[in-house]
C-alpha cells in the first residue's frame, strides 16, 4: 500500500496543481482544515503566487467580511491608505493579525505596484459581515446602496428615500445584540420594521438590476474612455455587494428571530448561500483563488452538532459546484500535526498517519488515486483534540480534486 501511495505524490508547485484537474478552472479553493496556522498560511501565499503568475488568476480572496474587503482591495490596487490601517481595518475574526494575512497583502501591493488595471490582482473577503455570535447592521450596505443610486438615477426612481432607511434601521445595538443568538426573542429580525426593510432592500437591488445597461456605461455621454468605463463597472459590481449583502444581513436576522428546530440549519445555509454569492460574482471577473476553512468548500453536505442537535446543509463550495461543474476546484489541505493545540502525531491507521509515514514534509496529493490505493475499506476516521483542527473525512477522499499535505504545523 506504501508504495502506491508514493506514486501519488507531487511537489507542492502550482503546475502540480493544475495537473490534477481537466482545465484551469475559473474558481480554485484551497481548503485549510484550521484557522491562523503560520504555516499554511505561508504555503497558501506561495502556493497563490504561482498560480497568479504562472496561470493568469487576478484574485485572491479569503474568508473575511466582504464589505471590509473593500479597503484591502483599494490598497493592493491603487495604494490607498496604509498596510497598517488594511490590515487593522480591512479584515474580520481578527484574521488581520496573522503574519500570513500581512505578507499576502504586502505581496499583492507590490505586484501591483505600477501594472495595468488589467494585470493588477484584485483582493476579496468572501465572507458576510457575520461572526459566529451575532450579525452586523444592515445600515452600512443599505444605506451604501441606496447612496449609489440617489447619486445616478432620478430620485422619482428610488423607492424611498435615505431618512425612511435611517428611521426603520434604528439604532445599530439593536441588530448586533450578541444575546440574540442564543436567544431569538432578542432579535428584531421579524419586526415590521425589518419586515419593510427587506422590501425596500429587494426594490433597491430590482432598481440597480434594471438599470444595469446606463449604470455600467461611465457617463450619460455617448462616449467614454476604457477607463471611465472600467472605472464605472467597478462601481457597480461594488453596488451588487452591497446589495447581496444588505438582503443576506435582513435575511439572516429574520432567521435568528426564528423559534423552529430548524433554525440553526436556516442561519448555516444562509451564511454560505451569501459566501457563494460573492464567490460567484468574483469568477465573472476571471480566474479567482479563495481560501478558507475547508468545510465551506466541500461538496457533499455539512454537517455540525449544536446545542439545538445536529445541522445539516449545503456548504458554499457545493453551492457554487452546483453551478459551475468542472470550473469549479477545491483542494483539501491535510496536517499531521499542531502540537501547540495538541494535535499530535496521526494514528497510523488513519489518512493523515499514512501520509505523515511519507518522507516528504510537504506534498501534492492525487486524491482520486490515493482513494483507489487504499481500497474499497477507507482508513478510520481520525478525531481530533481540538476543535479548532477538521481532520479528512476518508469516505470523501474522491470528492476533492487535490490534497496539500503538510507534515507539521510549527
Amino acid at each position: 500500500m506504501a508504495t502506491h501511495i508514493t506514486d501519488t505524490v507531487r511537489p507542492v508547485e502550482a503546475a502540480a496543481v493544475m495537473e490534477l484537474l481537466p482545465a484551469r478552472p475559473r474558481l480554485l479553493a484551497l481548503g485549510e482544515p484550521a484557522h491562523g496556522e503560520d504555516t499554511l498560511l505561508g504555503l497558501r501565499n506561495e502556493l497563490f503566487r504561482q498560480l497568479v503568475e504562472e496561470e493568469g488568476y487576478r484574485t485572491i480572496a479569503i474568508e473575511s467580511d466582504c464589505f471590509k474587503g473593500l479597503l484591502v482591495d483599494d490598497y493592493v490596487t491603487s495604494g490607498t491608505g496604509t498596510l497598517d490601517e488594511a490590515m487593522e481595518h480591512g479584515f474580520s475574526h481578527g484574521w488581520g493579525a496573522f503574519t500570513g494575512n500581512r505578507e499576502l497583502v504586502r505581496w499583492m501591493r507590490a505586484h501591483n505596484d505600477g501594472r495595468p488595471e488589467s494585470e493588477q490582482v484584485r483582493f476579496a473577503g468572501f465572507d458576510g459581515p457575520l461572526e459566529i455570535t451575532a450579525a452586523a447592521s444592515p445600515r452600512q450596505t443599505l444605506t451604501a446602496l441606496h447612496a449609489y443610486l440617489a447619486d445616478r438615477l432620478d430620485a422619482d426612481l428610488l423607492p424611498c428615500t435615505a431618512e425612511t432607511l435611517d428611521g426603520l434601521l434604528g439604532s445599530d445595538d439593536r441588530w448586533i445584540d450578541p444575546d440574540a443568538m442564543m436567544d431569538p426573542a432578542r432579535s428584531v429580525g421579524q419586526s415590521s420594521e425589518a419586515g419593510r426593510l427587506r422590501l425596500l432592500a429587494d426594490d433597491l437591488v430590482a432598481l440597480l438590476d434594471t438599470q444595469t445597461p446606463y449604470l455600467t456605461t461611465a457617463s450619460p455621454r455617448e462616449t467614454a474612455s476604457a477607463r471611465e468605463t472600467a472605472s464605472a463597472r467597478d462601481e457597480f459590481d461594488r453596488a451588487r455587494l452591497y446589495g447581496r449583502t444588505a438582503t443576506g444581513l435582513l435575511r439572516y436576522h429574520h432567521w435568528m428571530a426564528d423559534t423552529s428546530p430548524a433554525r440553526m440549519t436556516r442561519l448555516c445555509a444562509q451564511r454560505d448561500l451569501m459566501m457563494a454569492g460573492n464567490l460567484l460574482a468574483l469568477t465573472e471577473r476571471g480566474p479567482a483563488l479563495v481560501n478558507g476553512q475547508s468545510a465551506h468548500f466541500q461538496r457533499e453536505l455539512s454537517t455540525m452538532q449544536m446545542w439545538q442537535g445536529p445541522v445539516r446543509w449545503w456548504s458554499a463550495g457545493a453551492l457554487v459546484s452546483a453551478r459551475l461543474g468542472d470550473a469549479y476546484a477545491y483542494v483539501a489541505t491535510a496536517l499531521g500535526t499542531i502540537r501547540h493545540q495538541g494535535v499530535d502525531t496521526p494514528p497510523p491507521d488513519t489518512v493523515e498517519g499514512l501520509l505523515y509515514a511519507l518522507p516528504e514534509d510537504r506534498c501534492v496529493i492525487d486524491p482520486r488515486r490515493l482513494a483507489t490505493a487504499l481500497g474499497d475499506t477507507p482508513p478510520a476516521p481520525r478525531t481530533s483534540p481540538w476543535f479548532g483542527y477538521a481532520p479528512l473525512d476518508p469516505a470523501h477522499l474522491a470528492d476533492r480534486d487535490g490534497i496539500v499535505f503538510v507534515k507539521d504545523a510549527t
